[in-house]
This record gives structure tokens, sequence and C-alpha cells, in this order.
């Protein structure tokens, strides 16, 4: 069982309802990025360790151990394992924040929003779905939906419980069952999860967890034959390989990628909610969330001033350790992403741009030894930076200026990206036509961030395919069958002889 104690976790994959050590014995390890101390060390999963929980799975799916039960009993199963999250919610929150690094207050939202995803997808799959209509007599015509079968499920380490949830929670409620890899830099949550299905009875074979390398480990999700689909969460680089790979056994794929996303501030908004909005759109998580209000469009009216009252705030919070109550902002999740956020600094003052704010590594107030980056701004940008272009993924920022609407619009649609976007007015109209002409799947007016289980989760161009959540993300999890009844058996007297 994880516990949470000043010791090296040892961590297990759980395949077939047994908890297992990789097939090569190897480890990889686990820092906490708050201090860069090793908190667990994890199996290092091989190919072979893959195929044994994909065939775990295609056999749980096919005797119908978990396909074949009722959508209430499934459910039970479901609210179940929320009234577990509950009950480990301190534990939970606790090992979200050594796992990963946010503040203890964001680990929390994210435990409790697990908990009611699983209960919404415990909910939405006892409702009435499906259709009938009318077709010429004597036929009685329906669609029904079914599980998938085998999904592969692959989630990255920014949120490593909650993104977990939003996958395994409607991939189960459909009656799937699946083969899950956490990010190799924070798979100490979710064991505690599968730890909780084994509590509550869930059959073996229903969920399975491998750890290790995606090259090795995922790759192997992704390419078997006997695995029905992937639903991936990452980087748009590795998406497009799940893209070409999955296309060999013509996969049913799911994917929610990068992002770059715009946040419009008008003149006539709201002064102060904008600016503490924008604040929250780019360094909540540390900038390490995939809609992430990176890019602000500030018009020229009001840019002097905003930059100012911006930055001034920036500058002012508090950077620190997640189990630090104070602390507003934590550290990176890993020294290779840290090193990746310092180049594309550099890259930004190469690039000609003007640091306004931050730009620095943390090495003081007994920060030395974590992965923590001041909270950065970069004014006096152009478009074509690819400081403005390339997904960063940290706690950096670029505030650009637009004349008017249209230019507005032609900024913030001027990406590869297409997740989320705000818009700050005070104008409803303006506000509504705006987010219209964004091409973005996730969009707020005079808000950012607030994400809830019962709205679509996914975005347009290089973002990704498919949506996670609501109602929408069960039926990614679903296929669609045609049925046809013939109410009156008799031949069809198509041949005459």
């Amino acid at each position: 069982m994880v516990e949470v104690k000043n010791q090296v976790v040892n961590l297990k994959m759980y395949i077939d309802g047994e908890w297992k050590e990789a097939e090569n014995q190897q480890t990889r390890l686990v820092y906490n990025p708050a201090n860069g101390e090793i908190i667990a060390k994890a199996p290092e999963g091989t190919i072979t360790d893959a195929r044994a929980a994909i065939d775990a799975a295609r056999k749980a799916f096919d005797t119908g151990v978990w396909s074949g039960i009722s959508a209430q009993e499934r459910a039970s199963y479901l609210l179940k394992i929320a009234d577990k999250i509950d009950s480990y919610a301190e534990e939970l929150t606790e090992l979200e924040t050594m796992d990963n690094g946010k503040p203890l207050r964001e680990a929390g939202f994210d435990v409790a929003d697990a908990a009611a995803c699983f209960r919404y997808y415990a909910g939405l799959i006892t409702k009435p779905d499906g259709q009938t209509y009318h077709v010429a007599d004597p036929m009685q015509a329906m669609v029904v939906r079914e599980p998938v079968g085998v999904c592969g499920l692959i989630v990255p380490w920014n949120y490593p419980l909650l993104m977990s949830v939003w996958k395994i929670a409607p991939a189960l409620a459909a009656g799937n069952t699946i083969v899950f890899k956490p990010s190799e830099v924070t798979p100490v949550t979710p064991q505690k999860l599968f730890e909780i299905f084994e509590e509550v009875g869930l059959p073996k074979g229903a969920a399975n967890m491998v750890m290790g390398a995606g090259a090795v480990v995922g790759n192997e999700i992704v390419s078997h034959p006997d695995v029905d689909m992937v639903s991936f969460t990452g980087g748009t680089k590795t998406g497009k390989h799940i893209m070409k790979t999955a296309a060999d056994t013509m996969k049913k794929v799911s994917l929610e990628l990068g992002g770059k996303s715009p946040n419009i501030i008008f003149a006539d908004s709201d002064f102060e909610t904008a600016v503490d909005y924008a604040l929250f759109g780019i360094y909540a998580g540390s900038g390490q969330v995939c809609s992430a209000g990176s890019r602000i469009l500030v018009e020229e009216s009001i840019y002097d001033q905003f930059v100012a009252r911006f930055v001034e705030r920036a500058r002012k919070i508090k950077v620190g350790p997640g189990n630090d109550p104070s602390t507003e902002m934590g550290p990176l999740v890993s020294a290779d992403h840290l090193e990746k956020i310092l180049y594309y600094i550099e890259l930004g003052k190469q690039e000609g741009a003007t640091v306004a704010c931050g730009g620095n590594r943390i090495v003081t107030a007994g920060l030395e030894k974590g992965y923590f980056v001041e909270p950065t701004v970069f004014v006096n940008v152009e478009q074509e930076m690819r400081i403005v272009q390339e997904e960063i993924f940290g706690p950096v920022v670029v505030i650009q200026k637009f004349k008017d609407e249209e230019e507005a619009i032609k900024l913030a649609n001027g990406t590869i990206y297409g997740l989320a976007g705000g818009v700050f007015t005070k104008d409803g109209a303006k506000g509504l036509r705006v987010i219209k002409k964004l091409r973005a799947g996730i969009t707020w007016i005079n808000s950012y961030h607030p994400t809830y289980n019962e709205a679509p989760w996914g975005g347009y161009k290089q973002s990704g395919i498919g949506r996670s959540l609501g109602t929408f993300g069960l039926e990614e999890f679903q296929e669609i069958k045609q049925i046809n009844i013939n109410l009156q058996v008799e031949p069809v007297g198509w041949f005459s002889n």
C-alpha cells in the first residue's frame, strides 16, 4: 500500500488482479520536484509486461466479467470508488503534491473532482440512451451503444490523478476493460487509485496498470492488435506518432494534445478581474496546464496599464514547496522539464523579446534543490516568435497588443493549436461574437480555467481529436450498433428458384 512517509516507496504494476514487478526486475526512480529527493521506485515495464496486461484485459472483456454485467452494477462499483476516494482524500492530496509538486490547495481540488467524476459517470451510464426510428414495415429498427473493447489509456504528469480518472471513469462505465499507463514521472498517485479498485472488488482483468517508458510500454499498447482503442493526453508530437501507429490496426483514437491558448482582454473589461484571471490562467499549476492562457492579448489603449499591474502582481506570487500551505505556485515537475523551460526563456531573449518579470530559476530561500522558476512575463513580442507559437508548458506568458476586434481574432487564431481561449469584456454581444470566431474547443467569457465533469473537453486543429468529459466523453468509449428486427418472418422471395 502507498503510504505518506519519509521513505522510498516501492511501487508495483497491477495486472489481472495481481501486483507485479517488471518482468526484468528493473526500476525507475521517482523524485519529489520540491526538493529533488527520491520518493519512489517504479517498475520499468517491458513489452512482455504490456502484453500480459493486454491479454488480461482482452480475456476479461471477452468473457464478460465486466462488459457483461449490467450498467447498474457497473455504476455501483464506480460509486464505491468515489466513496473510497473521499475516504482517502487527505492521503491522496498529500501524495499528489509529493508526486507532482502542485500546492496542497490545487491537489485537494483535483481529488474532489476525481470523486465527482466517478459519480457523474455512474449516474450517466444508467440513463436512457440509443434510438428507435421508423422504417418501412415489417421492420422495427433501433440503435444501441456498446463498449469498444480493450482500451489503452495513456496519461500525462500534470494531473496524475485527475487525468487518469477522466479516462478511466467513462471507459469503465461504458463496459470496456482497460490497460492504463501513468506517466513515468508521476506514478505514485495512480497506484493508490488502483489500490482502491482492488479494495472495492473490481473484477480481475477489468483494470490493468503498466508502468514504464512511453517508447516501450506506450508503443506496445498503441500498436497491439488486441487493443481496440487508444485514449492519450499529452504533447502534439507524440499524438501524431500515436495516430500513425494506431492506423496499422485501425484503432479508434482519442487525443487531447497541446495548446497555446489566447486570453483576450478588451479595454471595456473589468480591469482587476481581467488581471486576476489572467494570472490564474497562466500560473495555476505552474503553467503546466494544456489549456493555460499562455498568450495574453490586450487592447492597445490599456496595454501599458495592464502590463504594469500584471507584472506587479506576478512578482508577489508566493513560490514554494506544495506542502507549505502558504505556497501559491509550486515547482516544475522534473529536472528535465526545468531545463526545457529555462531553454525557452533564453530563446525568448535571443528572439528579441523583453523579460518584464522573472526569467530565472529560484535558488534561494531553501528552494535550490527543487525545480522552481520565477513567474515570467515577456513583452515586445512578435507573432512569429517561437515563444509565441510553441507550447512552453510552464510559468511563462507572452503579452501582445491588438488594435481592434478583428486583429485580436487574427492573433488569437494564429497558431497551430486550438484548445482553449478566453475573452474579457463588459459587452456581452462582443464577448460572444469573438468567442464564436475563436478556433478553440474550450472557451470562457469573463473567466478562465473552470472545468466541469459535465462539459466536453478537447480542441480544434492540432490540439487533438475527440472529447473528454460530459456525455461526449462517454460516447468516445462506445460503439454504435444498428439493430433491425423483422416482425413478419417469411421468405423474402427475391429469387425465383
